[in-house]
């Protein structure tokens, strides 16, 4: 039922908007744009890529999908330009009677993109131990294919930059933002 009827198909359609998105500078008024629709992006992707049959073959293109999302979330927080052709942020270079305070992402909005990370690569855990991967274990699949160690690191920038806990995403420790967060509500 949908125009993008592959994994692989989905993907390239998302590197597109991923790489608009990013071409939004990270100057007001548009710092805010900018977070909005990654996040919406992140939202919709962590959502999506589970109504899509798993393959080996689009799993390589998954992992590369999901690092340029990291990278480009350290970007966003960072408040810096994107550098299209390293594929990472740059410092904005601002002379200084340009300089205006600008916002940046809050505490609001990060705590609802470590829910979207954790909650997406959970599902995307179950997502590839439903698919029997040919009947075999989907982490031996994923070591074979030398992916294991890049799909452990999903997010794992991102969540640095936030400073969450990379340990299990069920761990106390790692949600003492949210918990404050939620309590100051």
């Amino acid at each position: 039922m949908t125009r993008l009827p592959t994994l692989s198909s989905y993907l390239d359609a998302m590197h597109n908007l991923l790489a608009f998105i990013l071409r939004i500078p990270p100057v007001d008024p548009s710092t805010a744009l900018r977070t909005v629709f990654l996040l919406r992006l992140t939202g919709d992707a962590m959502n999506s890529l589970t109504g899509y049959p798993p393959s080996m073959d689009g799993l390589r293109s998954l992992v590369d999908f999901l690092d340029d999302l990291d990278q480009a979330w350290v970007t966003v927080l960072r408040s810096q330009a994107w550098d299209p052709a390293t594929g990472k942020g740059v410092d904005l270079v601002v002379p200084t009677d340009q300089i205006h305070p600008g916002t940046t992402v809050n505490r609001t909005e990060k705590t609802r993109l470590r829910s979207l990370l954790v909650t997406g690569t959970a599902g995307l855990e179950e997502w590839l131990m439903g698919s029997g991967m040919g009947g075999e274990d989907y982490g031996r699949a994923l070591e074979r294919e030398g992916l294991l160690q890049e799909f452990n690191d999903i997010f794992s920038s991102t969540l640095a930059e936030l400073g969450c806990q990379t340990g299990p995403s069920n761990d106390p420790a790692g949600m003492e933002d949210a918990v404050l967060i939620a309590g100051s509500i």
